[in-house]
C-alpha cells in the first residue's frame, strides 16, 4: 500500500535507549531510518555515478543551495526539468537552505532581518538570500524536502547573539511555512540556539507549533567540542514530536551518529567520507587510516577485510595506495565506493539492531572495538618517531 508523502512510520523504539527505526515517505520512495544522506553538493556525489550510488542502496542525497544557485543557477535546472532530472537520480533528495554556507563566509555577507547579502565565493558577484529566495531557489530545484532558512551562530557566541539567531530563524521558518512549494516537496524547520538549552527549547517549542513536516537539530558541529555536540541533541530532541522525523545537521562522525541515535536522531548529513576519501583516508567500522602512508606500500590486504564493497571485494591497499600517489582518479573513487559504502552498511546494521531489540549491545560493541585512528597505523607512527 503506497502511503502519504510526509509519512513517518515509526516501527519501534529501543527499550534501552530513544533510538528509534521508522520509515520517512517521500515524492521519490521510501527512507529507512535511522539514515546517512550522501552529500552531493553541486549536483553530484564526488566521484561517483548514480548508478554507482544506486548499487550501495543509497535512498536519499544531499543537495546545495547555496552552490547549486551559483552555478549553475536554478532557473537554468527548473528548465531542464529539476534537480531529479538534472543530475539523474530518481530517489530522495534534501536540499538544505545554503544559510549555513552563507553565514560561513564570515566578512563576505552582511546579515539583517531581512537576509543575508553576500559575496560569490566563486567570481565575487554580489547576493541576496533571505527566507522567500531560498525557498524560491529550492522549489525550482524540485527537492524532496527542502529547508527552512535559519541563521547558525558560530562557536562561542554571547547569549545576546544566539538570541537574536533564534528570533531571526524563527521569524523566517514562519515565512518558509507559508511559502511556495513544488509537487511533494515537504519543508523542515530548524532549531538553533547554540550552547543555551533554555534557547534550544524555545526554538524546538516554536516550530513544533507551525507544524513542519520535519526537525532538524542545526548549530551543531560547528567548531564545539564533541560533548557539546551531544549536549546539543540533548538540549533539544526531546522537545521534537515523536511522529515527525529529526535530523542532526552536518554530524558524520560514526560514534557520535551512534550516540545521536540513541538519543532519538533519525537523520544524517556529512562530507566527512567523501572528503576524506579524496585526501586518502580509509574508514572502517574500526576507525579511519591514512592509506597513502608508506606503511601500507606492500599490503595485500582489503581497505577494510570483510568488507564487501566492490573495492574491497577487488584490490589490494598497496594498489589503492599505489593509485593515490600517482595521482590517478580511480585511487580516490575507490576510496570512496569503499567510505560510503561501509557509512551505509552502519546505518543498515544499526536499523537491524533496532529492530531486533539489540541496540544497547550494538552500541557497547561498536565502541568497544572504534578507535578514531586504527590503532596499527597509530602505533607505526609512534615507533617510527
Amino acid at each position: 500500500m503506497t502511503k502519504t508523502v510526509g509519512t513517518f512510520e515509526l516501527h519501534r523504539t529501543d527499550a534501552t535507549s530513544k533510538a528509534r527505526r521508522g520509515t520517512f515517505h517521500t515524492a521519490h520512495g521510501k527512507v529507512e531510518t535511522p539514515v546517512f544522506m550522501p552529500v552531493g553538493t553541486q549536483a553530484t556525489v564526488k566521484g561517483m555515478s548514480p548508478l554507482e550510488m544506486h548499487d550501495l542502496d543509497c535512498e536519499i542525497l544531499l543537495g546545495n543551495t547555496y552552490h547549486l544557485n551559483d552555478r549553475p543557477g536554478p532557473d537554468l535546472i527548473h528548465q531542464l526539468g529539476g534537480l531529479h532530472q538534472f543530475m539523474g537520480w530518481d530517489r530522495a533528495i534534501l536540499t538544505d537552505s545554503g544559510g549555513y554556507q552563507v553565514f560561513s563566509l564570515g566578512s563576505m555577507n552582511k546579515i539583517t532581518d531581512e537576509g543575508v547579502s553576500f559575496q560569490s565565493h566563486s567570481d565575487g558577484r554580489k547576493h541576496f538570500i533571505g527566507p522567500k529566495e531560498s525557498m524560491e531557489i529550492q522549489r525550482k530545484l524540485g527537492s524532496d524536502i527542502a529547508m527552512v532558512f535559519d541563521e547558525c551562530p558560530p562557536y562561542p557566541c554571547e547569549k545576546d547573539y544566539a538570541c537574536k539567531a533564534v528570533r531571526r530563524t524563527l521569524d523566517w521558518a514562519a515565512i518558509c511555512r507559508e511559502a511556495p512549494r513544488a509537487d511533494g516537496q515537504l519543508v523542515f524547520g530548524i532549531a538553533q540556539g547554540s550552547v543555551f538549552p533554555e534557547l534550544r527549547e524555545e526554538c524546538a517549542t516554536a516550530l513544533v507549533g507551525m507544524d513542519f513536516d520535519g526537525y532538524a537539530i542545526g548549530g551543531v558541529s560547528v567548531g564545539e567540542p564533541d560533548e557539546l555536540i551531544i549536549r546539543g541533541v540533548e538540549d533539544t530532541v526531546d522537545h521534537l514530536p515523536q511522529e515527525k522525523p529529526r535530523y542532526l545537521m552536518g554530524v558524520g562522525e560514526m560514534a557520535q551518529m551512534v550516540e545521536s541515535v540513541a538519543r532519538g536522531v533519525d537523520m544524517f548529513d556529512c562530507v566527512m567520507p567523501t572528503r576524506q576519501a579524496r585526501n586518502g583516508t580509509v574508514s572502517t567500522r574500526r576507525g579511519r587510516y591514512p592509506v597513502k602512508a608508506a606503511l601500507y606500500k606492500e599490503d595485500t590486504r582489503p581497505l577494510e577485510e570483510g568488507c564487501t564493497c566492490y573495492a574491497c571485494r577487488n584490490f589490494t591497499r598497496a594498489y589503492v595506495r599505489h593509485l593515490l600517489n600517482v595521482g590517478e582518479i580511480l585511487g580516490l573513487r575507490l576510496v570512496t565506493m569503499h567510505n560510503l559504502h561501509c557509512y551505509l552498511e552502519f546505518m543498515r546494521e544499526m536499523r537491524t539492531a533496532i529492530e531486533e531489540g539489540r541496540f544497547n549491545e550494538f552500541r557497547t560493541e561498536f565502541h568497544s572495538g572504534y578507535r578514531v585512528v586504527l590503532e596499527d597505523h597509530a602505533l607505526n607512527v609512534k615507533e617510527n618517531n
